[in-house]
């Protein structure tokens, strides 16, 4: 899901760029101390999640647990999502510097609108909340990491058998994976610690 240096155009990594520095702010604004530990830890389940790799054709897949990262973070999900990024691409080059912003906002976006939604679910059982988000947050990534790939250059789009195509259907058990265990995980916490539900 990582994009790599120099994959994508100038102008699209610049604009990316901006955009993900007004995430970062949304997300670093009036950040409390109590607050640091548990981003510490949530960035560090990304951090180890997503270098999990497995080669599927020309491209790989990894789980990236982007809703869990949500639904325990809130609008300080990216926050979390950003160090975990930039400790891959300075230590193990997994992403890129350049792209930096681009993979904040592919995965960064879809951990914060699952934070968002999930306290606006109350109606559904807590389980069902879990795996909507993580689903959902899954098929965000997925749909911004092609939108930006075509957005470069639209030959990744053409044909059958395309690097986007590929892409979705590789993504489809990490996809059922991530829900049941995002799922799974809220349920959990809900009945030992509540408090740290949003």
């Amino acid at each position: 899901m990582h994009i790599a240096d120099g994959v994508l155009s100038p102008s699209v990594v610049g604009a990316a760029a901006a955009a993900a520095g007004g995430l970062l702010w949304y997300s670093a604004r009036e950040l409390k101390a109590e607050e640091v530990p548990r981003v510490g830890l949530l960035a560090a389940a990304f951090f180890v999640s997503s270098l999990l790799r497995i080669p599927v054709g020309v491209t790989s897949i990894h789980p990236v647990l982007l809703g869990l990262t949500g639904v325990f973070l809130g609008r300080r999900a990216p926050l979390a999502v950003f160090l975990g990024l930039l400790l891959q691409a300075l230590l193990f080059q997994h992403g890129g510097l350049t792209t930096l912003g681009v993979n904040l906002l592919i995965m960064g976006l879809p951990a914060l609108l699952a934070g968002l939604a999930f306290p606006r679910l109350r109606r559904l059982p807590v389980t069902i909340r879990g795996v909507f988000g993580g689903g959902a947050a899954l098929v965000m990534a997925v749909s911004l990491l092609i939108g930006f790939l075509v957005l470069s250059a639209d030959l990744y789009a053409k044909g059958p058998f395309s690097l986007a195509n590929l892409l979705a259907a590789a993504y489809l058990p990490v996809l059922l994976a991530e829900a049941a265990l995002t799922g799974f995980a809220v349920r959990l916490v809900q009945q030992v610690r509540p408090e740290m539900i949003q």
